[in-house]
């Protein structure tokens, strides 16, 4: 089995390398199969031969305890860890109680610091707003701070409590106005977190030609955490690309995140990289992906563009109520495994999946979510729009 490895900051791929994929829960099991027949096919026409994947399923979430009795076994992490780059379907998170969320477990075990989110419009999907192809961006998400930290106490605990009476006692606080029945949480933002994130953001909008990197951010109420995040970006971007910001390669600016929402609906074209904490990320993303036809063909990666971890996946929930129906849309995790082959170098594969999947929106044929408003529109199940994008990519 050849792996991914990272030396110097660069990432080398074997022509014959292989990647480790959670299957999922819910539709996981109906859309992984078909993104790694339409990603083969893909490989296979792009290289005639000369590249090739090996898939290695490891697991995670209701199959893996229902096979090993644990939700995440150890083997998988160390999978993830050694191969560096994976994929993974939808995983249950249950909400208000039980286990924790496996996909933060993964982001934080493996320091996946960047949520990427790149949003863009198909032809032939329909949008409920008016010019959607005016929407291009790429959302920089940062994905282990901030709530994504998952400290926080229920209210009537004695962690509340403590925490209350702390607050009070020690660090003067008296703004709490129902201190017996609030529960508390705690928000950390860091200068080091906040700069990788920002970094590789800018990075990519260099590498890209993407001259303009937004900072969105709350600062003008969370002065110290968000504002913490706005100031270090200026002052990073002041510090490392000084000759870009001089030359005009590179814009930077920022945007409080209630005013970037009003903003990215009325004149998306104003942004192109996006660089934010965790939750404003998590609005943000899933916003532009309803103006571009919502979130069945929105991909996303968690990456460590440190050590080359990176594991990519379908931006969707489990969505059980269709499961086993054959009706789900597949193009989440097809296009995040574009990204994946992008990220590889192996971009020449990922154009023919893009190029093919909207060749198919074109002429009206897609799962049922988007053809039901489609001008001609053809629904077709899971499997049969996984094969009429394999024939395409095959024409």
């Amino acid at each position: 089995m050849a792996k991914i490895t990272k030396q110097d900051g660069v990432l080398t791929v074997p022509d014959m390398v292989t990647i480790p994929y959670i299957e999922g829960d819910g539709v996981g099991a109906e859309i992984t199969p078909v993104m790694r027949r339409v990603i083969d096919q893909a490989v296979a026409r792009a290289y005639q031969g000369t590249r090739h994947i090996e898939w290695l399923e490891v697991l995670a979430g209701g199959k893996a305890h229902d096979q090993t009795g644990e939700w995440l076994p150890k083997t998988t992490l160390d999978a993830f860890n050694t191969y560096l780059v994976g994929i993974k379907g939808p995983l249950m998170t249950p909400v208000g109680g039980g286990m924790r969320s496996l996909n933060v477990v993964l982001r934080q075990q493996l320091d996946l610091y960047v949520c990427q989110r790149p949003v863009r419009w198909f032809r032939g999907v329909d949008s409920p707003v008016k010019h959607p192809e005016k929407v291009d961006m790429c959302v920089f998400r940062e994905n282990t701070e901030d709530i994504y930290a998952g400290i926080e106490w229920e209210a009537g605990t004695a962690g509340a409590r403590r925490v209350y009476r702390f607050l009070h006692d020690e660090m003067g606080v008296d703004r709490v106005r129902f201190p017996e029945t609030s529960a508390f949480g705690i928000k950390p933002v860091s200068r080091e977190g906040s700069e990788r994130l920002i970094r590789s953001a800018i990075d990519y909008a260099l590498a890209h030609g993407l001259k303009h990197v937004t900072l969105v951010h709350k600062g003008n109420i969370m002065k110290f955490t968000e504002g913490g995040f706005r100031k270090w970006g200026y002052e990073l971007a002041q510090r490392e690309y000084a000759d870009a910001l001089a030359n005009g390669s590179l814009v930077i600016d920022d945007c409080i995140c209630d005013a970037f929402l009003q903003n990215a609906l009325l004149k998306p074209q104003n942004y192109s990289v996006i660089a934010t904490m965790n939750l404003n990320g998590d609005y943000i993303s899933d916003m532009l992906a309803a103006q571009v036809g919502g979130i069945g063909i929105s991909p996303g990666a968690n990456i460590n563009y440190q050590t080359g971890h990176a594991i990519f996946e379908a931006t969707h929930g489990i969505a059980p109520d269709i499961a086993g129906t054959n009706v789900v849309n597949p193009c989440s995790i097809i296009l995040s495994a574009v990204m994946m082959l992008d990220y590889m170098g192996w971009s020449e594969a990922g154009s023919l999946v893009t190029q093919a999947m909207e060749t198919l929106f074109g002429r009206g044929e897609a799962t049922a979510d988007l053809a039901r408003f489609m001008a001609q529109g053809q629904a077709l199940g899971t499997v049969e729009f996984g094969q009429h994008l394999m024939d395409e990519i095959g024409n």
